[in-house]
């Protein structure tokens, strides 16, 4: 087989046969969890939340104290020792938690409440699915299609699908912290499509990050990157279903 000049950088190689086939259609489709499928409550809610489980509620009361709450976990997150505290952060609930506390402690309303702030953060109703994403489950279940997760992600994300009762449309969920390894590793991507039991170039990958979920590209998947944006109606899911016909 002559070999072109410049590859892409990949983790499978195709037969001859293969190259000159037609591409297969999608049999599996994947999906991140988190600003994909599912997004956090508000940071207001959460906060909130917060402060009524730690007992502070009412310092959140006063005026501008929201707002400076606020201002103090985005300047807090760019902090050297902060930003240290990130890397690797989904391979365990141990590291999870270690870098959310290092973050917590940097905010006047959170020190001494992280205990508190971490329960409201995994609790079973703090992530909430978009508008467009039971729709399009259903849809895709009723092309026959197996549906997957694959999420850099410190919990058992399956809590928050059964919480909305949509855990019966995932067929298979690979998460960082089980597995010890995170997105863009092409374990995880093999692993999810074997679950599935569907051919990596016959699976479509979505996600909203190009470096970690536009890694399956390199193990053979289609992928579908979503804008990095917060939103709060419906996540332009429905592109999806055009692209598995």
């Amino acid at each position: 087989m002559i070999q072109t000049l410049f590859e892409t950088p990949s983790t499978y190689r195709l037969t001859e046969t293969e190259m000159a086939a037609p591409v297969p259609q999608v049999q599996a489709v994947l999906f991140d969890f988190s600003n994909t499928i599912f997004q956090m409550i508000s940071l207001p809610t959460w906060l909130r939340r917060v402060g009524a489980a730690a007992g502070r509620l009412a310092l959140l009361d006063a005026p501008g104290a929201e707002a400076e709450v606020c201002h103090q976990l985005r300047t807090a997150f760019q902090l050297p020792s902060v930003v240290a505290l990130q890397e690797s952060r989904d391979v365990s609930p141990e590291r999870h938690r270690q870098a959310m506390r290092g973050w917590w402690s940097h905010v006047d309303f959170l020190r001494g409440a992280e205990d508190a702030a971490y329960r409201e953060l995994a609790a079973p109703d703090a992530w909430i699915p978009y508008p467009d994403t039971e729709p399009v489950l259903r849809a895709l279940r009723a092309r026959g299609l197996g549906i997957g997760i694959v999420s850099d992600f410190p919990w058992d994300l399956r809590t928050h699908l059964a919480h909305h009762g949509l855990d019966a449309l995932i067929d298979s969920c690979v998460i960082s912290y089980e597995q010890g390894r995170e997105k863009p590793d092409p374990q995880l991507f093999f692993h999810a499509c074997a679950a599935l039991g569907a051919e990596p170039r016959a699976t479509l990958m979505v996600g909203d990050n190009p470096v970690r979920d536009g890694g399956a590209s390199a193990c053979g998947l289609r992928t579908y990157i979503l804008p990095a944006e917060n939103r709060t109606g419906e996540r332009g899911l429905a592109d999806v279903l055009r692209l598995v016909t």
